[in-house]
C-alpha cells in the first residue's frame, strides 16, 4: 500500500450474509471460495468484507485481492466473483423438497 491509500475498518465475510441471501438461497458464508491471485481456499465468512462503498468488497484475507464485488441497484444486482478461481457450496444439509 503506498501513503495515497484509504485504510478502512473491514468486517469479516459474516456481514455480507443479509445482502448475498437475497439471491442465493444457501449460506454463501459457509461456502468456501478459492482466491485467483494467491491461490488459498478459505470460508467466506474469513475474508476481509468492507461495506463503506456503494455496494459490498470482498477481499482475501490472506492477500487482500478483490475476491468479491456486489451492488444493489433499484432492479439489478451486479455480482462479480472473477477474484476467485471458484466457490464451493456445501449441498449436505439441503433438504429434499421432494421427500
Amino acid at each position: 500500500m503506498n501513503s495515497h491509500t484509504c485504510h478502512y475498518e473491514y468486517l469479516d465475510g459474516n456481514a455480507a450474509a443479509g445482502e448475498l441471501s437475497n439471491i442465493f438461497t444457501m449460506d454463501v458464508t459457509a461456502a468456501k471460495g478459492q482466491c485467483a491471485h494467491c491461490g488459498a481456499t478459505k470460508r467466506f465468512a474469513e475474508a476481509h468484507v468492507y461495506m463503506q462503498a456503494p455496494g459490498i468488497v470482498a477481499r482475501c484475507a490472506v492477500c487482500e485481492h478483490v475476491i468479491l464485488r456486489f451492488v444493489t441497484t433499484r432492479q439489478r444486482v451486479f455480482l462479480d466473483l472473477r477474484g476467485m478461481t471458484c466457490l464451493i457450496l456445501d449441498t449436505s444439509q439441503l433438504i429434499d423438497s421432494g421427500q
